[in-house]
């Protein structure tokens, strides 16, 4: 098979590229390089440069390159900013995937992995979320994944084509410092960025009905997500492979904010203490995946844990800003 990878040069897409790459997959890479950043990719793996909006490259790339499956990862991903632009986010993540779905059906692409979100969950009220976990997502971000699942639910039935939506929660690390994530939208860069300001990293919200008080997360070393992708893209290629699977990937594990932020400071020998705010609106104070059905489904499940996450990701901001991260 070859695999086009959508979004392939980005921080998620770049490890998703590495890892079926060395596994021995077929790629090309479509990027427009918005975010995205063309040095990431290893030698020998094609990078368009375009959109996934745009049919007629689509149709180009599949018919150059005999596709015949895609991993779907370009989209717009930030929470606060689909609230205030929702018209762009449905636009480009929903519309976008309509365009490229209707597209590689026409060229006869019957596998399809689609890179969904924790975020179709909202604030759930439970201890594991299952993949049963009842979907209300609270940002127009959220929405536009969840809507998306359904289509790429939709358009399998219709066009005979395997699917495989996977659910990923709090994406953080690096597999090596020229791959971490370049923005500072997450838990992990935000408190870097503050401590390389020489400002104290802050807490939003101390009173949640957890141990420590503060919000607990699932959080997921890019790496492994990487793994996921890969095992999802074999998955759907087993012979006799049809249908669609929707998965969870997370640890199953949580991390209170508290003790993330004393990891921080710990890797990073910076003491200085937390400064607590209140809480942010939308919060939920616990969000873990339950990730039995990725083991069953799948045979995957995480092999790095959260320090391993923050010393690569350090790596990578000091690779980055090393004049910031040498104060």
């Amino acid at each position: 098979m070859t695999w086009l990878i959508t979004g392939g040069a980005g921080y998620i897409g770049a490890h998703v590229a590495r890892a079926m790459a060395g596994a021995g997959e077929d790629l090309v890479v479509l990027d427009d390089v918005s975010t995205g950043v063309a040095e990431r990719l290893p030698a020998g793996i094609e990078l368009v440069r375009g959109s996934a909006l745009d049919p007629d490259l689509v149709k180009r790339v599949c018919a150059e390159h005999a596709v015949t499956g895609v991993v779907h990862l370009a989209a717009r991903k930030q929470v606060g900013e689909s609230v205030e632009r929702p018209e762009l986010y449905y636009r480009d993540n929903l519309g976008g995937l309509a365009v490229l779905l209707e597209t590689v059906a026409e060229a006869g692409v019957r596998r399809f992995v689609f890179s969904s979100s924790a975020a179709v969950y909202g604030n759930a009220d439970v201890d594991l979320i299952t993949e049963a976990t009842a979907c209300a997502p609270m940002s127009p971000y959220g929405e536009t994944k969840l809507a998306g699942e359904w289509l790429v639910r939709a358009a399998g039935r219709a066009h005979g084509m395997a699917t495989v939506c996977l659910r990923y929660f709090n994406v953080a690390g690096a597999a090596s410092p020229e791959l971490a994530d370049t923005g500072v939208y997450n838990v992990i860069p935000m408190v870097f960025d503050r401590l390389s300001r020489g400002e104290a990293p802050r807490i939003f919200g101390t009173d949640y009905p957890t141990p420590d008080g503060t919000c607990i997360r699932d959080y997921l070393h890019v790496a492994d997500l990487a793994e996921a992708h890969l095992a999802a893209a074999r998955r759907i290629t087993e012979p006799g492979a049809t249908g669609d699977l929707t998965v969870n990937i997370g640890s199953g594990t949580g991390v209170s904010v508290r003790e993330l932020v004393d990891l921080i400071s710990e890797i990073t020998g910076d003491p200085r203490a937390a400064v607590v705010e209140p809480r942010r609106p939308g919060d939920s104070p616990r969000a873990v995946a339950s990730a039995e059905l990725a083991a069953k489904e799948l045979g995957w499940s995480t092999r790095r844990g959260v320090r391993e996450m923050v010393e690569s990701a350090w790596a990578g901001w000091r690779l980055r800003y090393p004049e910031a991260a040498a104060k």
